[in-house]
């Protein structure tokens, strides 16, 4: 059991590669992409469809089933591409409202409102303590988008551990 006296450090496990981090984060550069994930390898994915694609074409009678599977294969990778971002966002998600919700449980005794949508709770994220209150009421209140929430932060509270 943990003596209340002491203090205890918890530190991260690492990996070997390494993520930079912005460093500053405001409403103008939040967004975060990778461009090996983001942009070359959706490149490749595109050219290995349009290829197999090609190939299908130009395929004899002997080369056609081949051909065919390649081209089956290429839209496999293309699925397999998009449901791994696609599971990971809703992984995400499900992190953050949880989050979130704690947080405002925590601030006000209360959960949030369940008429907030994800993506506003998305932006909320964003929003230190002392704002995220009352910006999570004017946000249901008003019927803000995400993007006005975002906007509407005074002092933008960084999230760096975003996938």
């Amino acid at each position: 059991m943990l003596d209340a006296k002491e203090t205890h450090t918890f530190k991260p496990l690492t990996t070997n590669f390494k993520l930079t981090y912005m460093s500053e984060q405001s409403f103008k550069n939040h967004g975060r992409y990778i461009p090996l994930w983001h942009f070359i390898t959706s490149l490749i994915l595109v050219a290995i469809l349009g290829g197999s694609i090609v190939n299908l074409v130009k395929a004899d009678a002997h080369t056609h089933y081949s051909a065919a599977l390649i081209l089956l294969i290429s839209l496999v990778l293309i699925i397999i591409y998009w449901y791994a971002r696609s599971f990971a966002l809703k992984a995400q998600d499900r992190a953050i409202r949880a989050e979130e919700n704690f947080r405002h449980f925590i601030l006000t005794g209360k959960p949030l409102d369940k008429d907030l949508r994800m993506s506003q709770i998305i932006a909320l994220r964003f929003a230190p303590d002392d704002e995220f209150v009352e910006l999570a009421k004017k946000a249901v209140n008003e019927n803000l988008s995400s993007k006005e929430i975002k906007m509407a932060i005074q002092q933008w509270k960084a999230d760096h551990n975003r996938v």
